[in-house]
């Protein structure tokens, strides 16, 4: 079990920002991918933004490129997710997420994941 624990979620209105943290335990390598995944209401869960740790290179969902970022202290063992100009589409559960399996796709391969228990993120209109 990988323990994984998110913060920072809350309710803001639309135009406003949050940032998300991950703690996570320490991992064994630096070949691991972090991510964050969010699920909305009556929607199936989906990939938002991922980190590869041993290099930094980051990728990110069309819908929130631009507006959000992701990064990780190795330091701290932590993830951050921040996230600007949200909007009320951007409403749901974000999870934290840690895989250690080579992936082309880190954002589709959701399998391959160990996960939070995730936090709750509201925008209002």
């Amino acid at each position: 079990q990988v323990p994984l624990v998110e913060s920072g979620g809350g309710s803001v209105q639309a135009g406003g920002s949050l940032r998300l943290s991950c703690a996570a335990s320490r991992y064994h390598s630096n070949k691991y991918y972090m991510a964050w995944f969010r699920q909305a209401p009556g929607k199936e869960r989906e990939g938002v933004a991922a980190i590869y740790a041993g290099d930094g290179n980051t990728g990110y969902a069309d819908s929130v490129k631009g507006r959000f970022t992701i990064s990780q202290d190795n330091a701290k063992n932590t993830l951050y997710h921040q996230m600007n100009m949200l909007n009320p589409a951007d409403t749901g559960i974000y999870y934290c997420a840690r895989a250690g399996t080579p992936m082309r796709s880190p954002l589709r391969r959701e399998e391959n994941y160990s996960w939070g228990q995730g936090t709750q993120v509201t925008v209002s209109s």
